[in-house]
């Protein structure tokens, strides 16, 4: 459910068109000009988007509001925000395929900076906290993701294994089934799923769901399938450019509640977690150069 804080905008550039008509009309009409709807009575808006009151009641209440009253202060604050941090820039998304690098250094840089900051905006503390003490004590942590949601997965299964969590990523379907059917409450399993639609995914997450297990969801889309079979879903927002889709969007969005999640764990577990990374510094420490590398100069051929 969406609070009245954070991430409102990316939410609807993201579910927006994915809403039935009448409903899309009225996201369309908040993103065209965000400021000017956060001052709008619920008529004014109406009558923008083409719909009735009736609908922008209802539109609220989708996203999580008791009333349109909440939504406006909703987009207030974020306009505000968004103001003050200068998200909105005059750099397009689109890259041409002979932009030069600088133009296209500004265009990333400020799509992922965006991404991270609406994500963090809606990322609700409560529910990291409640998932990284289930972590900290589960027996077994169960994480499945695919395509680019599998980068992000391994790379918190690797960096919870390296502070002693007994988890695993899986990256076979049958395989990560019949782990998930061995789960036991108090266990934990991790889905990661951009468009939260991916069955593979949604399917382990279920099995884990019946076999008493905490089960988490990392979607873009807090209404799809994955996020209604999750007991904790944190909502990812993205920011499309030119050669690079959603899906390789997100990433950026979905490591950061990953390490939010992680360094909570870590809190959580500092005794274990301190002597862990102790030891595992030591373990490859004689595989680095020193840190100051003996020049050697090479002669000239003389001719």
């Amino acid at each position: 459910m969406a609070g009245e804080s954070g991430g409102l905008l990316g939410r609807l550039r993201i579910e927006g068109p994915g809403m039935p008509e009448a409903l899309a009309k009225i996201a369309e009409t908040i993103l065209e000009d965000p400021e000017n709807a956060a001052h709008a009575s619920i008529v004014d808006l109406a009558e923008r988007s083409g719909t009735s009151t009736a609908t922008v009641t209802r539109f609220s209440r989708t996203l999580g509001f008791k009333g349109y009253a909440n939504l406006r202060v909703a987009v207030a604050t974020e306009t505000g925000r968004a103001e003050q941090a200068r998200w909105e820039t005059d750099i397009s998304g689109d890259i041409a395929h002979d932009s030069p690098l600088t133009d296209v250094l500004g265009v990333v840089t400020t799509a992922n900076t965006r991404s991270i900051q609406d994500t963090a905006a809606g990322i609700d503390v409560a529910a990291v906290d409640q998932v990284a003490t289930a972590i900290a004590g589960a027996r077994r942590v169960e994480i499945f993701g695919l395509g680019s949601s599998g980068t992000s997965a391994r790379e918190l299964a690797f960096r919870l294994e390296r502070i002693r969590v007994p988890v695993w990523h899986r990256t076979d379907t049958h395989t990560a089934l019949t782990n998930a059917a061995l789960l036991l409450p108090g266990d934990v399993a991790i889905g990661l799923s951009h468009s939260g639609r991916t069955r593979e995914v949604i399917e382990t997450l279920a099995e884990a769901a019946d076999q008493g297990a905490l089960t988490v969801a990392i979607t873009s889309f807090s209404r799809s399938p994955l996020a209604e079979t999750a007991d904790v879903v944190f909502t990812t927002a993205v920011q499309e450019t030119t050669f690079r889709l959603a899906a390789l969007s997100a990433l950026q969005s979905q490591l950061l509640v990953l390490d939010l999640i992680y360094v909570a764990v870590a809190q959580r577990t500092y005794e274990r977690t301190a002597e862990a990374l102790e030891l595992t510094v030591r373990a490859v420490d004689a595989h680095r150069l020193p840190e100051k590398v003996p020049s050697r100069k090479r002669g000239r051929t003389k001719g």
